[in-house]
């Protein structure tokens, strides 16, 4: 295999760099309400400036395709190439300047360049690393030579108040409009680095979709259903204007649902970090591309928890600077690292670009060749802090380094556990907004065995935890009296929405429920059940994580009362508290590494044993 080698970078941001106040005055006004959504998009990713390939007019200065074009001329100018042909053209975006040809049939046509191979992508942000991968595997099989790689994105052609006037832009499109910008980014890719001057080199690409299990986030081009699908593909409707009133052409982002893309970009992560893929201590340029300064805060404190965060002098980001280009951000940032003379031999790259369109996950590592380029075109971000100089020495193995392992290998497990959940055919109805009275019936009188049970076993556990891990037990002693009645609530709720007590009262377990309640009791009645640590971790959290959405979900779709679903809302109040306490509970216990794999083992069997008690809902 050959390895691959970024050996020039360009970019092309359209016109001057635009402020909040002139970005008004360019997409337009729509109403007092979306000004209020404006001010809170803006506070919320942090964006001060961003360029538009509009002008003050509306008017188009460019096509996406003139800017990719510029992106890969930039590139060039900076490449050794010279005479060679360009071998492969791989070109991104989401969203071309016609329906068909190709994106890079039009970038292609743009250029100029002799007859090469192209490939096109269309996606949201990870369009950008397909595209690059793709290059990086033909170069990688020793199928080409070279290639070029550009992602250009012309979002605010979409986002101008006029061009959203044929129908009421909903909440979702309107942050879209202080979030998304314009610009393109393009590498020259060789299978040798440059013979005088700096490279990167490829190390590996790793791209994941998640879209087995959720519904799409951020789409163009329909629109959704009362069930959360997209209903309606715009070419479905009688009439093309018929579309358009619908807003069927508008850029629209659920905000529900995004909030699953930080846990899957942690759980791909974790995954990547304990198979020995990626050592975050290694580290010494971390670009991730957040749509958000919120979602930066939100990562940067899930990799904190779980022992894995990378030191804040090591991630650059010129989000606040340049805005969010879409697929072509990663392109952007890194040129103005590459170019900006700042990467010294040797040096490890980490780039993480997630998308939400249906939930993606990429991450990409890099190792820079050669000594530093001079200083080019691009200025510093103002965001940018500087890299320490201090190296990193890596810790030997202690309790401390044990206890992040555990936080790691068990925040997977959960990950992987929620990710499965949303397949369940009872939270798949719920998710789509098609839950039955009866189904809720059936989910409270299913769990009502199980949640009368789970306070024996605790306080069965509890009399089997030995005496140098006291904290532990009285905490498990706390849980159970905390929880012994939970039960009623189930009943009451059942009650409430037609049921009858004695029939949930006297209902027999199902068949998932029986292996849940035999596994908790088997742990339980173990010589110090440390191990069922692990157990807690998986139900406590999901009465954290869980309970409340679903409950406030099942009380919408149902126009219930909060009364009636009073025992999930609950447990979603109170079970982060059950968590905090079992965790500090755990600085008793004199951890192991055997003590680690036991918990984290018990963690899975008890997720997918949970799991199945819900896929097996009155299956007797």
């Amino acid at each position: 295999m050959s390895s691959a080698y970024i050996n020039a970078i360009g970019i092309f941001l359209p016109g001057d760099p635009v402020d909040n106040d002139l970005a008004l005055k360019i997409l337009g006004p729509i109403d007092r309400k979306q000004n209020l959504l404006r001010r809170a998009a803006l506070a919320k990713n942090g964006i001060r400036m961003r360029h538009y390939a509009l002008d003050t007019d509306g008017n188009h200065k460019f096509t996406n395709s003139r800017m990719a074009a510029h992106a890969v001329e930039n590139a060039l100018m900076g490449s050794e190439i010279g005479g060679k042909s360009i071998e492969l053209l791989c070109a991104a975006t989401s969203q071309g300047d016609l329906m068909a040809p190709g994106f890079a049939s039009t970038v292609h046509g743009e250029l100029q360049i002799p007859a090469t191979e192209i490939a096109s992508f269309t996606s949201f942000c990870a369009s950008g690393i397909m595209a690059l991968k793709s290059a990086v595997s033909a170069i990688g099989a020793g199928e080409k030579r070279n290639a070029i790689v550009c992602a250009s994105e012309f979002a605010s052609r979409f986002l101008r108040a006029g061009y959203l006037n044929g129908a009421d832009p909903s909440p979702d499109t309107e942050f879209l409009r202080w979030t998304l910008s314009d610009g393109a980014g393009a590498v020259v890719l060789e299978d040798q680095p440059n013979t005088n001057g700096q490279s990167i080199k490829v190390d590996f690409i790793d791209l994941v979709s998640y879209a087995d299990s959720f519904e799409t986030c951020m789409y163009g081009g329909g629109s959704r259903g009362p069930g959360g699908s997209i209903a309606m593909p715009w070419s479905n409707y009688p009439t093309l204007k018929e579309a358009v009133h619908a807003g069927a052409f508008h850029l629209k982002q659920d905000f529900e649902l995004l909030e699953n893309i930080t846990p899957l970009g942690l759980k791909r992560y974790l995954e990547l970090v304990e198979s020995g893929k990626i050592d975050p201590f290694s580290i010494d340029w971390a670009l991730y591309h957040f749509s958000s300064h919120h979602f930066r805060e939100e990562m940067g404190r899930a990799a904190q928890r779980a022992g894995v965060s990378i030191n804040q002098d090591k991630i650059f980001t010129n989000l606040y600077d340049k805005g969010n280009t879409g697929s072509a951000s990663i392109y952007v940032m890194l040129e103005e690292l590459f170019n900006g003379g700042r990467l010294q031999d040797g040096e490890k790259i980490l780039i993480m670009v997630p998308e939400s369109g249906r939930f993606i996950v990429s991450f990409i590592q890099m190792t820079v060749i050669g000594a530093a380029t001079p200083l080019k075109q691009t200025v510093p971000s103002v965001d940018v802090i500087e890299k320490s100089e201090t190296a990193y020495v890596e810790p030997i193995q202690s309790k401390e380094d044990l206890r992040a392992s555990l936080v790691r290998r068990l925040t997977t497990v959960w990950l992987e556990f929620e990710r499965q959940m949303h397949l369940v055919p009872v939270i798949e109805r719920l998710n789509r907004g098609k839950l039955r009275q009866e189904d809720y019936q059936s989910l409270l009188r299913n769990l009502r065995q199980q949640v009368a049970e789970g306070a024996r076993w605790i306080a069965r556990a509890a009399s089997n935890i030995t005496a140098d891990s006291f904290d532990m037990r009285s905490s498990f002693l706390r849980h159970a009296f905390e929880e012994h009645q939970d039960f009623l609530m189930l009943e009451d709720n059942y009650v409430s929405v037609g049921g009858r007590r004695e029939d949930i009262v006297n209902a027999e377990k199902n068949i998932g429920s029986e292996a849940l309640s035999a596994w908790m009791f088997h742990k339980s009645s173990c010589e110090n059940p440390v191990d069922l640590f692990g157990a807690m971790f998986i139900i406590e959290g999901l009465g954290h994580r869980l309970a409340a959405k679903w409950g406030k979900a099942i009380q919408k779709q149902l126009d219930l009362d909060p009364d009636q679903v009073s025992f999930l809302l609950y447990h979603g109040e109170n079970d982060d508290q059950h968590i905090d306490r079992m965790w500090d509970s755990l600085g008793s216990v004199d951890l192991t590494q055997r003590i680690v794999d036991d918990i984290v083992k018990t963690a899975k069997v008890t997720a997918r044993l949970y799991r199945l008690q819900l896929e097996e809902l009155d299956n007797l």
